[in-house]
């Protein structure tokens, strides 16, 4: 499996991906008259919108020369949050056809290391309350609701759940980060 980072002019891959992929997760739990609403010429517009705006970090999933899925992820979106000590996973989305193949926890795995290598300690994500699929994914990932909610209408009131993950760091990092920080405050 590679990443590599999304160009603009992967707009049409990236739109077939999201498309179907949202499509497939979100069939029984968003109404069909808003699913249809979501087109690959409205995702590959708003694609090349964000990426020429610079207001996303988007990679395309490569597994075996066929690019099976995208990944977003950057900095924390919430208010509520330190978002110099918080990373987050905006989106990943698969083909259908490479579900439950072990890429996903390929590319979480992938996520996590990249936002740590920035420094965060932490990384969030959002999950639908009922997209039970997707939730027992993430937990069995590490990660677990941590009580933030939020309402989104997606043609539907619905709700989604915030995951978090407190990152592993090497207990000699932790304790020069502590020396470097008390010597911070004496000085």
């Amino acid at each position: 499996m590679q990443l590599l980072p999304a160009r603009i002019s992967d707009a049409p891959v990236y739109a077939r991906i999201h498309v179907d992929s949202w499509r497939a997760a979100y069939r029984e739990l968003i109404p069909d008259s808003y699913i249809e609403r979501f087109t690959y010429e409205l995702r590959e517009q708003r694609f090349r919108q964000s990426l020429a705006a610079n207001a996303e970090e988007t990679y395309l999933i490569q597994q075996n020369d066929q690019v099976v899925g995208i990944l977003t992820l950057g900095v924390a979106r919430d208010s509520d949050v330190d978002v110099h000590r918080t990373g987050e996973i905006w989106g990943i989305y698969l083909s259908p056809n490479y579900w439950r193949k072990g890429i996903g926890r390929q590319v979480v795995r992938e996520a996590e290391s990249m936002l740590q290598a920035r420094g965060y300690e932490t990384i969030i994500l959002w999950v639908l309350e009922k997209n039970q699929q997707a939730r027992q994914f993430y937990e069995a990932m590490g990660f677990s609701a941590d009580g933030a909610s939020k309402s989104i209408d997606w043609g539907t009131p619905l709700k989604a759940v915030r995951y978090r993950k407190v990152l592993q760091t090497n207990r000699s990092e932790r304790q020069e980060n502590t020396a470097e920080n008390t010597r911070a405050a004496w000085t």
